[in-house]
């Protein structure tokens, strides 16, 4: 008790500037604790990953590219064919990559019995089996679902958010604790002073490079939040529901009579009882990539089951005619299925700035009609906005220099987890977690960084739900030990 009412004293004593020092100090010393193992984690793999291009094209060379010829290339329906004859018997073909690259093999994925998939490639020319990869045990897959989720599935994938959320409490409280309070000095502010030495060298240069990457690190967390398990989802849901819930502007254009045949086939069924709940959303399709903006747009049905399905090559050209040259193509999988061709940069082959050429076709697989053709036009401007992010957070928008901002922002993070570490075990009390002392007299001009992070937990609910948890054990703890 007399350690409290010591606190307490020095408390009503101490500065308004110290107190708020101290409280922000200890929201940014919880955050990093929490945050430093997922950071790590995080700017590791994320630094690995926006190389994908080039670590696959090393790995996999031998299966990714063949000999460019001018010779006829093999009809898709035969590629599939010899494809399946390298798998056994009871694999079912899931999707097929169309390309126009005459350097590129065709990938041929199958779903296995055991539940996971298979890409087969193969010589577009002659046919020939170039080998099998697993799709979901090949280097760069793991180190995707590692980054996203540990591996963990969805608990893994709300840990992860969590972390990304807890990342911007992080930044926002450095900035406040890196705010010169006294008069401003280039050196100490924005450049670190190299003359100095033990953990006073480690907290400059954790300060100074903490304010240079920190709109790269908000920018990281902003962009990839959108793919995130729990607030990602539901966050697509909406603008999903709000872009696409009435008939796009673009429908009145040039793909008007998509939008027709949508109205006529998708309309009618989706008013008939149960059908729209049995409906697949596009993220449920066999694909690699998927644009973000039509992620959670729902899949048509195929009509007409009385008739013969359309052969593979017949889709294409109708692909073709429509304007779509390289692609990735879903297959049917059951007979009210339709083929789903979708162009999505980051996919294989398409790393490219062209954003605005996303496109996702549905084509009927027995009459071969569109039955609903999404494109770049049709998204709200904030799909536009979260494609752009997108491209921009995996190295995709601006070549190698995108990967290198990428890659140098992701190491940086890094480097701030491991000088924070440092700074905490050079100054941490044995046999105590060392976290800075609690104020129990806060000052009133806080309210509004209690506003700000009440503003974030009402927008981020996992962090909000935290956030609480964490206040109610600190306050809780504190007062029993009072």
């Amino acid at each position: 008790m007399q350690t409290i009412n010591q606190q307490q004293a020095e408390d009503e004593t101490g500065s308004v500037s110290s107190r708020n020092y101290r409280i922000l100090w200890r929201w940014h010393f919880y955050a990093g604790l929490f945050v430093m193992p997922f950071l790590i984690v995080l700017a590791i793999t994320g630094a690995i990953y926006v190389f994908k291009p080039q670590i696959e094209s090393a790995l996999y060379g031998d299966k990714l590219f063949v000999p460019a010829s001018t010779q006829a290339r093999l009809g898709y329906d035969k590629l599939l064919g010899i494809a399946a004859s390298a798998l056994p018997p009871d694999a079912t073909a899931s999707s097929i990559a169309v390309s126009q690259d005459p350097r590129r093999s065709t990938e041929a994925v199958f779903r296995l019995p055991s539940g996971d998939s298979s890409s087969v490639y193969l010589n577009p020319y002659t046919g020939q089996v170039l080998g099998t990869l697993s799709v979901e045990h090949r280097l760069m897959k793991q180190v995707r679902q590692i980054h996203r989720d540990l591996l963990l599935g969805r608990w893994g994938g709300w840990l992860m958010e969590l972390a990304a959320c807890w990342t911007l409490i992080m930044v926002g409280t450095g900035i406040a604790l890196w705010w010169p309070r006294k008069q401003f000095s280039v050196w100490g502010t924005l450049l670190p002073r190299l003359s100095l030495s033990g953990r006073a060298i480690w907290r400059e240069l954790h300060l100074v490079i903490g304010i240079w990457i920190s709109i790269g690190a908000v920018f990281f967390i902003m962009s990839g939040l959108p793919w995130s398990s729990f607030w990602g989802k539901n966050f697509q849901a909406v603008v999903t529901w709000a872009s696409f819930a009435q008939p796009p502007a673009a429908a009145k254009s040039e793909h008007a009579h998509s939008a027709a045949t949508q109205a006529d086939g998708h309309g009618a069924m989706a008013s008939m009882p149960n059908m729209q709940t049995m409906q697949k959303k596009m993220q449920d399709l066999p694909l690699a990539e998927i644009p973000w903006a039509v992620g959670a747009t729902t899949v048509p049905m195929s009509h007409g089951m009385q008739h013969q399905p359309l052969a593979i090559d017949q889709v294409v050209a109708i692909a073709a005619h429509n304007g779509m040259q390289t692609y990735q193509l879903a297959l049917p999988g059951k007979s009210s299925d339709v083929f789903t061709a979708s162009y999505a940069p980051g996919a294989g082959e398409f790393v490219r700035s062209d954003l605005d050429r996303q496109r996702t076709l549905h084509i009927d697989q027995y009459s071969g009609k569109i039955m609903k053709d999404l494109r770049f036009s049709d998204y709200s401007p904030v799909s536009k906005l979260v494609t752009l992010g997108v491209a921009l957070h995996m190295g995709e928008y601006f070549g190698l220099a995108n990967q290198l901002i990428c890659a140098t922002i992701s190491l940086t993070l890094l480097g701030m987890a491991v000088t924070g570490f440092v700074m905490w075990w050079k100054r941490r009390p044995q046999n105590s977690i060392g976290a800075p002392k609690r104020v129990l007299q806060p000052t009133p001009s806080i309210t509004r960084w209690k506003s700000y992070m009440a503003i974030l937990g009402i927008i981020f609910p996992l962090m909000g739900a935290t956030m609480l948890a964490v206040w109610l054990g600190d306050t809780l703890f504190f007062r029993k030990r009072a």
